[in-house]
């Protein structure tokens, strides 16, 4: 059965799930396509992270493209909207009959009135960290594909330990390996971007890109 026999039952099942839950708990599925840009299919209560139909990858859905064979459900963990507000998350792997991933079912509820109450609340908002986050193990929810990539890059920067202008050849190639393993490159055009900021050609970049697959080959070497 493919994700459009199954998307009517998970609409059901995301509507009954926000009801149940209320007006701060948004239900998200994502369709795995190489059109980053459009994978959410259906969503309730958008007004969480202030998205809709049609808006684009966040980055679990970056990572289940670019890695699927890891993709595993992931209960529990906590990430954020661009605006801080916290929020306690669940991400389910839909696969086919094949056991390929073809879409996740998400869960995203704010918790952030209930992170200041009494600490008879606390055993509810705590969160599971895989320590697979964003810096101090949240990871940040965006409404815009490209405002991640550019927030990805900024990582990059953070990641080599220098600013771009004082960037060798061999800093230059763990940032764009830092970029491919989270999945930037996957969006359109990031590419360009991405080039553009570490001012080097696409030639360059393809090349850098070259390299971090012959480590990959070499670590898988016996």
């Amino acid at each position: 059965m493919d994700i459009e026999q199954q998307l009517p039952f998970l609409k059901q099942l995301a509507k009954s799930i926000a009801i149940q839950f209320g007006s701060r708990c948004e239900v998200v599925i994502h369709k795995l396509t190489d059109d980053l840009e459009n994978t959410i299919v259906a969503i309730e209560n958008g007004h969480v992270t202030g998205r809709h139909v049609g808006d684009g990858a966040s980055r679990i859905v970056m990572q289940a493209l670019h890695e699927p064979e890891t993709v595993e459900d992931k209960p529990g963990y906590m990430t954020r909207t661009h605006d801080g507000r916290l929020l306690r998350s669940s991400s389910v792997c839909i696969r086919d009959e094949n056991g390929q991933p073809m879409a996740l079912f998400c869960i995203n509820y704010d918790f952030t009135e209930l992170s200041l109450a009494n600490s008879i609340l606390t055993n509810f908002v705590s969160v599971k960290n895989d320590g697979q986050h964003e810096r101090n193990g949240i990871q940040t929810i965006y409404s815009s594909v490209n405002d991640m990539v550019d927030r990805l890059i900024d990582e990059s920067v953070a990641f080599v330990g220098k600013p771009v202008a004082l960037m060798d050849r061999d800093d230059k190639v763990k940032a764009i390996k830092y970029l491919d393993e989270k999945g930037a490159l996957l969006v359109k055009k990031s590419g360009d971007k991405v080039s553009q900021f570490f001012g080097i050609s696409k030639y360059t970049l393809y090349s850098y890109l070259n390299i971090t697959e012959n480590e990959k080959d070499e670590e898988l070497e016996p």
